[in-house]
């Protein structure tokens, strides 16, 4: 597993997202990292993306 980076989706605010890439993707809240995170399979994020960069 990767370690965990801010997100290229992120913006400049202080309202960012880090993701953990690897067998899963991680992603968690910057301001909230105690509170855990969400994990996906790598595959199915790869096939969200590319469905929502499709429209």
């Amino acid at each position: 597993m990767s370690d965990w980076h801010k997100s290229s989706y992120s913006t400049g605010a202080q309202n960012c997202v880090e993701v953990a890439e690897g067998s899963d993707t991680l992603m968690r809240d910057t301001q909230n990292r105690d509170l855990g995170h969400l994990a996906v399979p790598a595959y199915e994020w790869a096939a969200l993306v590319n469905a929502v960069r499709a429209k």
